[in-house]
C-alpha cells in the first residue's frame, strides 16, 4: 500500500516541474492508496501548495545546494513535512519521520538525512522561521501575482490574501424546481448537516463542514448542486425568460448550464459550447442527474463559422478562459503554473471571444462577461475596451448587494467562510 506523503510529493513534483494541473495529477495519485488515507493526502497536497512560496522562501537557505530537477519530489517531501509542522495538528514526531522515511521509500535513501536534518531545524527555529519574510513570500503568494494584486486593491489585499489561502466553503445550489432553499435547509438539519443559506444567491447554502455528495439528500436525483455562490449570480443578470435562445459559452464543466435551465426550464433552447470535448462529456453528466437537456456543442467559440447556424441568441453568457486567480483556494496550483506573461495573452483570448460572440446575439439581446479573475486587465477594462470597439454595446450597470462597483460592472473578492472572487459585466445590444 502506498504512503500517502509520498504520494503527494510525486504529485506535486509533477506540478512544478511539469506544469501539470492540480486536477489532474491529483486522482492519480490517490489511485492506489487505502481510501482512509486519501483525505491526508488531499490534505498535504491542497495545503502545501496554498503555503508554497511561504515555505520556500523560509526552507530555500536550510539546502546546502539546490536539489536537481529530478529531485523535486525530495524537496517536496521536506517541505510537506514542514507543511505539517506549522499547519497541522500532526505530531512533530509524526511530520519528521514520515518524511525521512518518505525519502527511503522514493529510493533516495541518501536524502533521508538531509530531509531529517532540515525539518528538525524548522522544529527549533518555527518561531523565528518566518520574522523576516518579503511581504509577497509572508502572504504564500508569487512575487508577481501579489504585486499585481497590491497595485490594483491595496485597500482588499490583506482579505484576498487571507480567503485564497483558506480552506474553500462548501456550497450548494437547491434546484428549485424541485424544493425551496428553506425546504433543503430542513432537510439537511434532519440528518444533522450543519448548513445555512448564502448571503446573496437566493439558492445557495453553505455547509459547516463538507462532506461526500453521496451523503447529500436527493443529490443523485438532481435536487441539489455543488456550485459557489459568486458562481449562482449569473442567472438572476441573465434575466431569463420563457421562450429564450440561451448561448453558455465556454460551458464546461456545466455549472452554470445547470443553474440557468432551472431558472428558466420554458427556454426554447439552451446551447452549452465548450473547445474540449471530454469536459462537455461532463456537462452531460450534470445535466442527466439534473434531468435537464440542452444542445451541447464542441468547438472554438471563436471560430463561429464552425458551429453556429446562423439564429441569434436573446442571451449570452461568456465565462471566459482567465487567470482563475480569484479561486486560487480551490485551484493552488495556479500559485505554480500561472506566469505574469500569461495575462497578456489570457486578455488577448477574451477579447476575440467577445468580439466573435457579439455577432451572435440579437438587438436589444443581453450578454453576460464573467470571469474568475481579480485583475483587472482581464475584467473590466477588457469591457471598457470591448464598447470602445463596438459603437452598438451599452453597459447595463449592474447594482447588487454583493462585491462593489468598478465602472458599472462588478468585482467580488474571496471571502473567509463567503463565496469566491468573481467578475461580471451586463452588455446589452443596442436597436
Amino acid at each position: 500500500m502506498k504512503c500517502p506523503r509520498v504520494a503527494a510529493a510525486r504529485c506535486l513534483a509533477m506540478i512544478e516541474q511539469e506544469g501539470s494541473s492540480l486536477s489532474r495529477v491529483l486522482p492519480r495519485g490517490e489511485q492506489d492508496l487505502d481510501p482512509n488515507q486519501r483525505s491526508l493526502y488531499r490534505e498535504l497536497c491542497y495545503g502545501t501548495l496554498r503555503h508554497y512560496w511561504k515555505l520556500e522562501a523560509a526552507l530555500k537557505p536550510f539546502f546546502s545546494k539546490p536539489l536537481k530537477a529530478k529531485d523535486s519530489d525530495v524537496k517536496m517531501l521536506i517541505y510537506i513535512g514542514a507543511y505539517q509542522l506549522f499547519y497541522t495538528r500532526i505530531p512533530p514526531h509524526a511530520a519528521i519521520n514520515s518524511s525521512v522515511e518518505g525519502c527511503r521509500t522514493l529510493g533516495k535513501k541518501w536524502a533521508s538525512g538531509m530531509a531529517n536534518a532540515i525539518l528538525r531545524r524548522c522544529q527549533r527555529e518555527q518561531d523565528s522561521l518566518f520574522t523576516s519574510l518579503k511581504p509577497a513570500a509572508e502572504a504564500a503568494f508569487p512575487s508577481w501575482l501579489f504585486d499585481a494584486l497590491q497595485s490594483a486593491w491595496p485597500d482588499q489585499l490583506a482579505e484576498m490574501v487571507a480567503a485564497s489561502n483558506a480552506h474553500p466553503p462548501f456550497c450548494l445550489r437547491v434546484n428549485a424546481l424541485h424544493q425551496s432553499q428553506a425546504e433543503y435547509l430542513a432537510a439537511l438539519a434532519n440528518i444533522d448537516i450543519a448548513a445555512q443559506a448564502c448571503e446573496f444567491a437566493s439558492n445557495g447554502i453553505r455547509l459547516e463542514k463538507a462532506c461526500g455528495v453521496d451523503t447529500l439528500p436527493s443529490f443523485n436525483d438532481g435536487h441539489v448542486s455543488v456550485q459557489d455562490e459568486a458562481a449562482q449570480l449569473c442567472t438572476e443578470l441573465l434575466e431569463l425568460k420563457a421562450g429564450q435562445r440561451v448561448l453558455d459559452a465556454c460551458a464546461a464543466p456545466g455549472g452554470k448550464t445547470g443553474a440557468i435551465l432551472e431558472c428558466q426550464p420554458a427556454l426554447a433552447e439552451l446551447v452549452a459550447l465548450d473547445i474540449d470535448e471530454q469536459r462537455l462529456s461532463r456537462i452531460q453528466d450534470n445535466l442527466d442527474r439534473l434531468q435537464l437537456s440542452a444542445t451541447l456543442i464542441s468547438a472554438d467559440a471563436a471560430d463561429t463559422s464552425a458551429w453556429w447556424d446562423g439564429l441569434e441568441f436573446d442571451r449570452i453568457l461568456l465565462d471566459a478562459p482567465c487567470s482563475a486567480t480569484g479561486v486560487i483556494r480551490r485551484n493552488p496550483d495556479i500559485k505554480l503554473n500561472r506566469l505574469a506573461s500569461d495575462i497578456e495573452p489570457l486578455a488577448q483570448l477574451q477579447a476575440s471571444l467577445l468580439d466573435a460572440l457579439w455577432g451572435c446575439l440579437k438587438s436589444d439581446g443581453i450578454f453576460i462577461y464573467a470571469t474568475c479573475s481579480l485583475l483587472p486587465a482581464e475584467n473590466e477594462q477588457q469591457v471598457v475596451a470591448f464598447l470602445t470597439r463596438h459603437s452598438d454595446a451599452e453597459l447595463v450597470p449592474i447594482t447588487a448587494s454583493w462585491g462593489i462597483d468598478r465602472a458599472g460592472c462588478r468585482q467580488l473578492f474571496p471571502q473567509v467562510d463567503g463565496h469566491d472572487g468573481f467578475f461580471y459585466a451586463k452588455i446589452r445590444k443596442k436597436l
